[in-house]
């Protein structure tokens, strides 16, 4: 994020309140995570669940600008990530190795996601509540035992990640880098660390099983183990995909197949290409730059808004 684009960003936060606080997981874990409130009245609530191995720190220009048109939203980090991270007992501040720490990408749905949307709907019960997934986050809706209580989610660049379904070359690098780098460093260290090239350390667990689901045809579709893939039929809601024409991880077929798991409702995928947005690029991540607050952001924030 460049100077000006903080610059925008502070802005739209100068409009809104937010309060750094704690959101106990399911099984009572503690989830660093950040409450935007609007100025003025509250008239819907609004959960952003991150990307792997993103903060939720990426998402805050994005969440201000949906509290500034009047929206609570929760920001949150998944244990293990961003502010969720054990601390070192040192008392400099230090996070403590990932070494030995246990958790997996089921667990950030079904303990940390989970217990985050129960949170909101019971914090704004009375508000339209919509849902918010970025990659991971928007895989995450279909493994909710709770996602019944969604009545409206927007997806952003989420797909079912198999391998062969990104584009190439970027396919052979991420295959590369999954099974050269990534799965001796983490059997080795006990944990991915971010010098790797993730931009964060990520625990065993998450990158191990994250790493099969690539290697799959149906990337978390096929995972025989996992018993939450029931939770893609129940949810029944309003159900958006944005696919960004230049995201080398979520093409268009790996969204479409994420999709096709919800079988409940019928998902509208829409194509975003750059130039819709007056950008030469989005990519994975760039949707939520603050530069796009008058395109991408109010579209998305009109539908998020929308009534039925």
């Amino acid at each position: 994020m460049n100077a000006s684009q903080i610059a925008v960003a502070q802005a739209t936060l100068d409009d809104v309140f937010s309060d750094d606080i704690v959101v106990p997981a399911a099984d009572g874990y503690p989830l660093a995570a950040t409450l935007f409130l609007p100025r003025g009245s509250k008239r819907h609530a609004v959960l952003i669940n991150s990307a792997t191995a993103v903060p939720r720190k990426v998402y805050r220009g994005f969440a201000g600008y949906l509290a500034r048109r009047g929206a609570a939203v929760l920001t949150y980090d998944y244990r293990g990530t961003g502010d969720s991270r054990p601390m070192a007992a040192t008392g400099l501040n230090k996070p403590k190795s990932l070494a030995g720490f246990k958790a997996t990408m089921a667990d950030w749905a079904a303990l940390d996601a989970t217990a985050a949307v129960a949170w909101m709907r019971e914090r704004y019960r009375d508000l339209p509540f919509a849902y918010v997934g970025h990659s991971f986050g928007g895989q995450a809706l279909g493994l909710l035992a709770n996602n019944t209580e969604i009545p409206r989610a927007l997806l952003i660049a989420a797909q079912a990640a198999y391998w062969k379904l990104m584009d190439s070359p970027e396919r052979y690098r991420v295959v590369a880098f999954m099974n050269g780098i990534g799965l001796p460093l983490t059997r080795t260290l006990g944990y991915l660390p971010a010098w790797a090239g993730l931009g964060m350390d990520l625990p065993r667990g998450v990158f191990e099983q994250w790493r099969g689901w690539v290697m799959r045809e149906r990337y978390l579709l096929d995972d025989p183990a996992l018993g939450a893939r029931e939770n893609f039929v129940k949810f029944k809601g309003r159900l958006r995909a944005f696919s960004v024409t230049d995201d080398t991880w979520a093409t268009r077929p790996a969204v479409e197949l994420l999709c096709s798991a919800f079988t409940a409702t019928t998902p509208e995928i829409v194509s975003i290409r750059p130039a819709d947005a007056g950008a030469t690029k989005i990519g994975h991540f760039g949707f939520f730059r603050s530069d796009h607050r008058d395109t991408l952001w109010r579209g998305a924030a009109e539908w998020l808004e929308a009534e039925g």
